[in-house]
Formats: structure tokens, sequence, C-alpha cells
């Protein structure tokens, strides 16, 4: 135990003493996105998910310095199958295209795609199976989300 917080403390000694600030953390870098981003409406139950991760992330814009155009696609494929041919277990994949541009004057700031994928399981009832789908829709949305936070977090605004 001793040698494990003894490794902590060197650690944060070394990357204090290379110069790093956390993103944001007082002074950091991404701090001024903080209620600056404002993400498209939502128009479905995954935008409105992918937009409230967002939004809990960097908080509700006071200010829209900055608009976030985003496009979902996701796609369900079973992924384990009994020998009868039950599906049990499901992949949900999603990819989001996104642009970060400047609302003064439109300027295009950061962008590009991210994907990744959830898993959920089919068995039990009809109504703890759409839960469970529900559910992984719920944490793709905000896997997604913290990967674009995580990309404008290091983006040179």
């Amino acid at each position: 135990m001793w040698l494990s917080s003894r490794r902590s403390v060197l650690v944060m000694l070394a990357l204090g003493g290379c110069g790093f600030t956390p993103a944001l953390g007082t002074g950091g870098a991404a701090r001024q996105l903080i209620g600056t981003v404002r993400a498209q409406d939502p128009d479905d139950q995954q935008d409105f998910d992918f937009v409230a991760a967002i939004e809990d992330r960097l908080g509700r814009p006071d200010v829209a310095l900055y608009d976030l155009r985003y496009s979902i696609v996701t796609a369900s494929e079973g992924v384990a199958i009994t020998a009868e041919g039950a599906i049990t277990r499901y992949n949900l994949t999603g990819a989001v295209d996104w642009t970060l541009t400047r609302v003064a004057d439109g300027q295009r700031m950061a962008g590009g795609r991210e994907d990744s994928f959830t898993s959920y399981s089919a068995t039990g009832s009809t109504v703890a199976g759409l839960t469970a789908k529900e559910d992984a829709a719920r944490r793709l949305m905000v896997i997604l989300s913290d990967q674009i936070v995580a990309r404008l977090m290091v983006a040179e605004l």
C-alpha cells in the first residue's frame, strides 16, 4: 500500500515538473469551453441523450460562442446465437460526424468522426430486453460525447 501511494506522489511531482496542467483545471486550455458550446437541437431520443451528455460535461451555454453540429448513425447486430437460432446478445455500434464552428464568423474550429460500440443482453422478458437496449443506447451516446469532449479539450480554439 505504501509503495503504491509513494508512486502516485512521484508521478504527480513528475507531471507537475514537466508543465502538465489539467485541461479543465484553473488556467487549463479547455476551461474556455465550459458554458460556451451549444449543441444543435435534438430530434429524437438518441440525440437527446447525446446532447444531455455533452451538456453534462461542458455545461449549458450561457453565451454560445461555439456551435456543435452532429449526425449520429447507429446499428444493432446479433453476436450471440443459441443452437436454436435465438439471439441472446447484441452489439450496438454508433458513429457521430461532428463539426464545431465559431458563432461569430462561422469558421470551422474542429470536427471529425467518432465511433464506438456497446453491448446488451436479450435474455429474459421482452420488457427486460427493451430496457437493456435503451440503456445500451444511452451508454453509447455518453461514450461518443465523451470522445468529442476529449477531442475539444486538446483542440486549439
